[in-house]
C-alpha cells in the first residue's frame, strides 16, 4: 500500500476517534421551552447557555487543526516518503478526517440527547425543561461547512510547508547525508 493511502486511512480513524471525543467533551445546551396562554411555543436558553452551540463548534475546530498539526508532524519524521506524495495524503487524510469527526460526534450527539422540536411539545405543562445536543458546524450553509471540514487539511499542509520550507536540503533530508572524505 503506497504511503499516502496508509496515511490518509489513519488519519479517517483517528478522526474517527476525535469525533468520539469531541462527543465526550463537548458542552450540552439547557433551555426551557414554553407554552403561552394563546398555545404558542417559545424557546428561551438558560443563562448563557446558548453560548455553548459557538464553544462546541470552537472545540471541534481546534481539535481537528490539532489533528491536522500532529499529523504534518509525525509524517515529516518519515524521511523515506517526503515529498508531495505525502502533501496529496495529508489534504486527504485532513477531509477524511473531518468528515469522519464531524460524522461520528453528530451521530453520537444525536444518540446521547435526541432530537428536540419545539412544535411537538406537549401543551398540558407550561414549561418543559430541554437538553440539546451541541453543535457540531458553525452554521448549516455550504460555505461554513466547508471551511469546517477544510481546517484540518489547511493545517497540516501549512504546517509541512513549514518544514519543507525550513529543510537546508534540497532533498527534504530524504537520504542520509554522506560524509564528506578529505582528499
Amino acid at each position: 500500500m503506497k504511503g499516502w493511502i496508509r496515511l490518509t486511512v489513519g488519519m479517517a480513524v483517528a478522526g474517527v476517534v476525535l469525533g468520539g471525543l469531541w462527543a465526550w467533551l463537548a458542552p450540552p445546551v439547557h433551555s426551557a421551552a414554553v407554552v403561552t396562554k394563546s398555545g404558542r411555543r417559545v424557546q428561551q436558553f438558560l443563562g448563557n447557555e446558548a453560548d455553548h452551540y459557538f464553544d462546541a463548534a470552537v472545540l471541534m475546530a481546534g481539535l481537528l487543526v490539532g489533528l491536522g498539526v500532529v499529523a504534518a508532524v509525525l509524517v515529516w519524521q518519515w524521511r523515506q516518503r517526503r515529498g508531495p506524495a505525502m502533501v496529496i495524503g495529508l489534504t486527504a487524510g485532513g477531509l477524511a478526517a473531518a468528515a469522519a469527526a464531524t460524522g461520528t460526534g453528530a451521530g453520537i450527539v444525536r444518540i446521547r440527547y435526541g432530537h428536540f422540536d419545539i412544535d411537538a411539545v406537549p401543551g398540558d405543562h407550561k414549561v418543559h425543561y430541554v437538553t440539546e445536543a451541541p453543535a457540531v458546524f458553525f452554521g448549516h450553509t455550504p460555505l461554513q461547512v466547508m471551511t469546517l471540514l477544510l481546517l484540518p487539511a489547511v493545517a497540516a499542509v501549512l504546517t509541512y510547508a513549514m518544514m519543507a520550507a525550513a529543510s537546508a536540503h534540497d532533498d527534504l533530508g530524504r537520504k542520509p547525508s554522506v560524509p564528506e572524505t578529505v582528499a
